[in-house]
């Protein structure tokens, strides 16, 4: 199945995946969303930005969308600015980062699709953008930073059962601008983040603690100029890395070699 969030009309379209044939297509009375969500066991959650920061729950049956009750939950406040969320590979948890108040919040997800109450993380740095989780669980979060010539950073952090996250390692710095999104290996082993800002893809290793090691000269990519390169996907074979050029209307494809993006 295929899930398109559909900003301006407030929707939510579903499709199989042979010829994108339409299924069905839900409001889900909210305002500029993103989603995420893993298999027909995990509800499709929708993170919505405006004035209440807000997410809400989804049951999926043969290809439909239906509203699960009681499955509004808020974010830790107003104006939170929210940018991503992720559910942990388990579906045990929802991780959801707020960009403009420097938080990370997760929720527990509980057997009826609804979400557990909300336990509020500070970020280990600003501008958390795009968090997302590795097979095991660990957290890995982008961090846009102030902003200027290599201001971004990577962190990692283990999600303990009562939602609250550990820090492994704390904003290592991705040489790049503009750090937005990042895609993790399936295999686990490796991140790459896209640095929009400069144009370029950073690389690091993940230890078997979660801990983020540099790959050699970190930067392992470099697309055109002025390609704003903003999400990043890893294919599920984990041989090609994607990433998506606004700047230039593109996608980039590069290959694995030798632990590295070229």
């Amino acid at each position: 199945m295929l899930f398109a969030a559909n900003a301006g009309s407030g929707t939510v379209s579903v499709f199989r995946v042979e010829a994108l044939i339409s299924r069905c297509r839900i409001t889900s009375h909210g305002r500029k969303r993103t989603q995420r969500g893993g298999t027909a066991r995990q509800p499709r959650v929708r993170a919505e930005y405006g004035r209440q920061q807000q997410r809400r729950g989804f049951a999926l049956h043969e290809g439909k969308l239906t509203r699960i009750p009681d499955s509004l939950h808020f974010l830790s406040g107003n104006g939170a600015a929210s940018a991503s969320l992720a559910f942990s590979p388990d579906g045990r948890f929802l991780l959801v980062t707020e960009r403009t108040t420097n938080r990370i919040d997760v929720f527990g997800v509980l057997s009826n699709g609804t979400l557990a109450s909300i336990t509020v993380n500070a970020s280990v740095r600003g501008r958390s953008i795009c968090g997302r989780l590795r097979p095991n669980g660990t957290a890995l979060v982008s961090e846009t930073g102030p902003g200027g010539p290599n201001s971004s950073a990577i962190s990692s952090y283990a999600v303990q059962p009562n939602g609250t996250l550990t820090s492994l390692s704390g904003s290592i710095p991705t040489l790049g601008a503009a750090n937005c999104w990042n895609a993790i290996t399936p295999d686990g082993r490796f991140v790459y983040t896209s640095n929009a800002g400069s144009s370029s893809i950073s690389g690091f290793a993940i230890g078997n603690t979660g801990a983020l090691t540099p790959l050699p000269g970190t930067v392992v990519g470099i697309n055109p100029a002025g390609s704003t390169n903003i999400d990043i996907a890893a294919s599920a074979d984990g041989k090609f890395l994607y990433s998506l050029n606004a700047g230039s209307g593109s996608v980039g494809s590069s290959r694995f070699s030798r632990r590295t993006a070229r």
